[in-house]
């Protein structure tokens, strides 16, 4: 599996920032929106990541308010991303180590989408379903032992 897998089942919707937006407008959005995450965009290129934790940090940093502060103070500017081809695995792998809730895809310099950890551990959970479901069909069809070693008795346990 992997990160285009994801992106085909969530959908296209993007929620981004420029840089130089007050940091109480991201939030509101955020928050309207019920997202944990924005992108930050400038010109077209990704420039970082705005995410709850950093919004936090910079809450406890300035007193307990938001003030004057503009996204670009706040953000990751070196947020993790991997591209559509990106192996789940791999995904997770990367997320962990780096403590990263939210991962923007890129491909070359073209945001395609952001998934979360949240999105990942559904895909890894719903393929793990659809294989348990397999494996418990394929259980349930399989011969009898007495069918094995009787090719008379499978016949008439197949039309029983």
């Amino acid at each position: 599996m992997q990160v285009s897998d994801i992106l085909r089942v969530k959908g296209n919707t993007l929620y981004t920032a420029n840089p130089d937006h007050a940091l109480a407008d991201a939030v509101n959005l955020m928050a309207e929106r019920d997202i944990g995450s924005l992108v930050v965009m400038s010109h077209g290129h990704l420039v970082g990541m705005l995410t709850f934790r950093e919004v936090i940090q910079a809450v406890v940093r300035n007193g307990g308010t938001l003030g004057a502060l503009q996204v670009s103070g706040v953000m990751d500017a070196e947020p993790l991303t991997c591209s559509p081809e990106t192996a789940i695995d791999e995904v997770r792998r990367m997320m962990l180590e780096r403590h990263a809730r939210y991962m923007p895809v890129m491909s070359g310099h073209m945001l395609m989408g952001v998934i979360s950890f949240y999105d990942v551990a559904k895909a890894v959970v719903d393929s793990q379903d659809f294989e348990n479901r397999m494996l418990k069909a394929y259980i349930r069809d399989w011969p009898s032992e007495a069918a094995e070693s009787d090719p008379a008795a499978a016949s008439s346990n197949a039309q029983a």
